[in-house]
């Protein structure tokens, strides 16, 4: 999910995805002396999606604290699986998604937070301090939480295109198409419009909705890992499968860009904010994980990406415009006929990733 926008305030005038082919894409490393006598040495190291944090967020934090911010990103939470399973990296505070938090947990991969040194979690809206996916929210915090649904050229189309038929079973805009290319994301879409659960562990069922995704190959223009949006402000495609909050960004910027959840239902996720067991700055990832939560810094966060915040403090800072944005906050019955994707075992993963080779090669 390029969830995201933004560090362009940081290095100059970028535009929304520039940032990750320069420094971001490497690493970058922000420094500055401390706003305070008191302040904490050292760095953190930040993996995050693209663009995906505030345009000062980071040099304000240095400045405030006086700890340096090397960043790393990634197009989407199984690339930072990999790397952090292989062993080769050793992040301060990551930024994984709802279904990717369980499978971390159990691999050993995330450690513990210590809540005394988060006092800002106070400020969080007490409905995101009891997940099912982290009871007590012991190993993360929420970060940002949205949906995916179809974003869409209002000129281009007829009508809302308000049913994932649009992408999954029609020739109506045909080489206009794009979906996301996570595989989980994908399939349980396509779950979605079949009438079954996005968390369906049956066999039968991911195999339908497998099947049908190659049967639409043929008019599918891209299976995006990160750029939807970019495809439809360019006008490659008509319609594309997006995080909302890509969508409401773009939106700002053109006048004819809608973003609708289908009638089916889409995906509700949650990202979140955990360090990771070999962390080697524990003590300042607590600070930037802190930081974050604090009004302010979480407004100028929220109000550069446009996601919904789960810190109501931030929320509150916010203008009325955000605040009652149906396509930001989804109205209850979107809420009801969505879900949210949960980590389904090792066993079923392997199924869903073997169906999603058989697509690619289709």
């Amino acid at each position: 999910m390029n969830r995201k926008r933004g560090m362009s305030g940081l290095i100059g005038a970028l535009s929304r995805r520039q940032f990750v082919t320069g420094a971001a894409a490497v690493g970058l490393t922000l420094t500055a002396k401390p706003k305070f006598a008191s302040a904490q040495a050292g760095n953190v190291v930040f993996a995050n999606w693209d663009t995906y944090i505030g345009e000062t967020t980071l040099s304000d934090f240095t400045e405030e604290t006086g700890i340096s911010v090397t960043v790393d990103t990634f197009a989407d939470v199984s690339e930072l699986f990999a790397k952090m399973r292989g062993g080769n990296v050793a992040y301060d505070v990551i930024v994984p998604s709802n279904d990717w938090l369980p499978r971390m947990i159990a691999a050993n991969m995330v450690q513990e937070l210590d809540h005394s040194k988060i006092p800002n979690m106070s400020n969080i809206f007490p409905r995101f301090l009891e997940e099912p996916f982290d009871p007590g929210r012991k190993y993360s915090l929420p970060y940002m939480w949205g949906t995916v649904g179809i974003g869409y050229r209002k000129s281009a189309v007829s009508g809302v295109p308000d049913s994932w038929k649009v992408l999954y079973d029609s020739d109506e805009y045909s080489g206009k198409i794009a979906l996301l290319s996570d595989c989980s994301t994908m399939l349980g879409c396509a779950l979605k419009y079949l009438g079954y659960s996005l968390n369906s562990t049956d066999k039968a069922e991911n195999e339908a909705a497998a099947e049908l995704i190659i049967k639409q190959k043929r008019h599918i223009k891209a299976f995006a890992e990160d750029n939807g949006q970019d495809l439809l402000a360019a006008g490659e495609v008509d319609v594309t499968m997006e995080y909302n909050g890509d969508i409401v960004q773009l939106m700002t910027e053109d006048d004819d860009v809608d973003y609708v959840v289908p009638k089916e239902g889409g995906i509700l996720w949650e990202d979140v904010l955990a360090i990771p067991a070999n962390a080697r700055n524990v003590e300042n990832a607590h600070a930037f994980i802190n930081y974050i939560h604090a009004p302010e810094p979480n407004q100028l966060i929220t109000d550069y990406i446009q996601y919904a915040t789960p810190n109501k403090a931030g929320f509150d800072l916010m203008d009325e415009d955000y605040q009652n944005n149906p396509d930001i906050f989804p109205p209850d019955d979107v809420v009801e006929a969505s879900e949210f994707a949960e980590y389904l075992g090792e066993e079923v993963t392997q199924m869903r990733e073997s169906l999603c080779t058989r697509i690619n090669a289709a």
